[in-house]
């Protein structure tokens, strides 16, 4: 792979640069921000830049990132809370903190690692080498039910019922502020953030359609616990529509409050129900799972219900 050079454009006078690439930049750490500084790999014009840089708004940075190192994938023996399993596909109930796949900064102890020592080699290699067998995937902070399939057919199978939205996801969260209305629908296009390449955003342009309905489960002070259930699966949906209405998702540092909430760092979300078509045998599977001790705890910090 050969090297790539971005050009990032500040947002806003005064921060500092290695900040705004670790911002900016997806999976940069501040750290890793300042040693491309310390290697002239961060320019401003033809000038090497300095750590504590701080940019005018409109500045043009251009960044070269190395090229990337591959690292092996392999088979870890991690623990797997396993919902349901037959020759075609495996539901695991993913705790909260894992990383689904390798990605920069997470090169091993991720689902796809403890997959590999579970199934060898059964598992379909239509998500690549780095994804074997990930029909879909949910945030580190995320926890609950993912499906995985195990050869092509059942692979290819489950990413048409994605497609047509006949395999259906049921999230439980908690939200910030109190919800008015006992539910409601969700309808508004997500795509990339225009200037920060982490987040997604609600926006016209190059963006996907993308639809969340949503339900009140309870409603405490401050707070309310809501049922979501997607029509589609874009990138942090539940994250981005909820905020997208003045509710972010409770301990959410991306798109609602910087600190921590309650005790808990990250958002709170947990994918609780799964409905599809085995690909196989064509029966309806109906899957479950109860609320993890981290989500209940939580409730038990937002007070009493209220009306």
């Amino acid at each position: 792979m050969d090297e790539e050079i971005l050009s990032i454009i500040a947002e806003e006078s005064g921060e500092r640069i290695d900040a705004l690439l670790a911002r900016t930049v997806t999976g940069l750490s501040r750290s890793a921000a300042q040693r491309l500084i310390e290697k002239g790999a961060v320019r401003i014009g033809d000038r090497p830049v300095q750590k504590n840089t701080r940019c005018e708004a409109g500045t043009e940075i251009t960044v070269t990132l190395p090229e990337t190192e591959e690292v092996p994938l392999l088979p870890q023996e991690i623990p797997l809370d396993i919902v349901y399993e037959d020759g075609d596909l495996i539901v695991v109930n993913k705790p909260r903190g894992m990383v689904v796949h390798p990605a920069p900064g997470h090169p091993d102890g991720t689902l796809v690692n403890a997959l590999l020592w579970h199934c060898g080699d059964s598992l379909s290699g239509i998500g690549g080498e780095k994804r074997p067998g990930i029909v879909h995937r949910i945030d580190k902070d995320t926890s609950g039910l993912l499906i995985v399939a195990k050869n092509d057919f059942s692979h290819q199978a489950l990413s048409v019922q994605l497609a047509d939205r006949s395999l259906s996801r049921v999230y439980e969260a908690v939200v910030r502020g109190r919800l008015r209305e006992d539910s409601g629908t969700i309808d508004r296009p997500i795509g990339r953030h225009p200037t920060d390449r982490k987040r997604m955003a609600v926006i016209e342009r190059n963006s996907r359609p993308a639809v969340t309905h949503w339900e009140v489960l309870a409603r405490y002070n401050g707070y309310t616990r809501v049922r979501c259930r997607l029509e589609t699966g874009r990138t942090h949906q539940i994250r981005v529509h909820m905020a997208s209405i003045g509710h972010p998702l409770l301990g959410d540092g991306v798109y609602g409050a910087p600190c921590p909430e309650k005790g808990l760092e990250g958002q709170c979300l947990h994918a609780r129900e799964l409905k599809f078509i085995h690909p196989r045998s064509g029966e309806h599977v109906h899957l479950t799972t109860e609320l993890p001790e981290w989500f209940t705890e939580v409730l038990g910090r937002l007070g009493p219900e209220t009306a």
